[in-house]
């Protein structure tokens, strides 16, 4: 009579576990998921120009979407350490670009001045009678200097419709001192320079159909 051989319990053991060790090597060997960015934007109201007078109700404005320049065209938060070389954070981003978020703040602000029947942004199909164009040349924090500061400079053109022609051009330039040496104190700073720039912006328009 044959006599069947049994495997050691610890053979069976090992067995047993081997799937489950193997498992677990296969899953240390994957790439941990990428921790998701800290996301913020260009948000909060700024302080209102004085009104003007009632304007006429053919003064129609309409606010294009702010172009930007090469590097500051993105999500991304930049920051220099020195000069002509431009970096971002890598897990802090802003929600949009500069030119969504900064968008709606101008049309609110240039409309509390209440020199414009009527402030549109684009794109829209009503033709106004003025239109406004900008262009962010710089949105970045600066860790050159202690401490850092963040620079937001807007280019900025008032043009008649129906002439074409350039009623007025002005360049603002906001500088602000970061709270804190890192990406959260640049966004506040960003926030206080953002609101600054909309300001003057929104005062320079009313000024400039007077």
């Amino acid at each position: 009579m044959m006599r069947r051989c049994r495997a050691p319990a610890s053979a069976m053991l090992a067995a047993a576990l081997l799937p489950a060790l193997l498992g677990g090597c296969a899953r240390s060997l994957l790439p941990e998921p990428a921790a998701s960015p800290a996301l913020f934007a260009l948000s909060g109201e700024m302080d209102a120009p004085a009104a003007t007078a009632p304007a006429a109700t053919s003064r129609t404005l309409i606010v294009n979407l702010p172009r930007a320049a090469p590097g500051f065209d993105t999500s991304q938060i930049a920051y220099v350490r020195r000069p002509y070389e431009i970096e971002y954070f890598a897990h802090n981003q802003w929600v949009d670009t500069p030119s969504n978020m900064l968008a709606p703040k101008m049309v609110r602000a240039i409309e509390r001045t209440g020199a414009f029947h009527a402030v549109l942004g684009s794109p829209t199909s009503a033709i106004g009678l003025y239109r406004l164009e900008t262009e962010i040349a710089r949105l970045q924090q600066d860790f050159s200097t202690t401490p850092s500061h963040v620079r937001l400079t807007l280019h900025a053109v008032l043009i008649d419709t129906a002439t074409r022609k350039v009623v007025a051009s002005r360049e603002f330039d906001a500088r602000v001192n970061a709270p804190t040496d890192d990406p959260y104190g640049g966004v506040i700073a960003a926030q206080q320079a953002a609101n600054q720039v909309v300001t003057e912006l929104a005062s320079f328009c009313a000024a400039s159909v007077q």
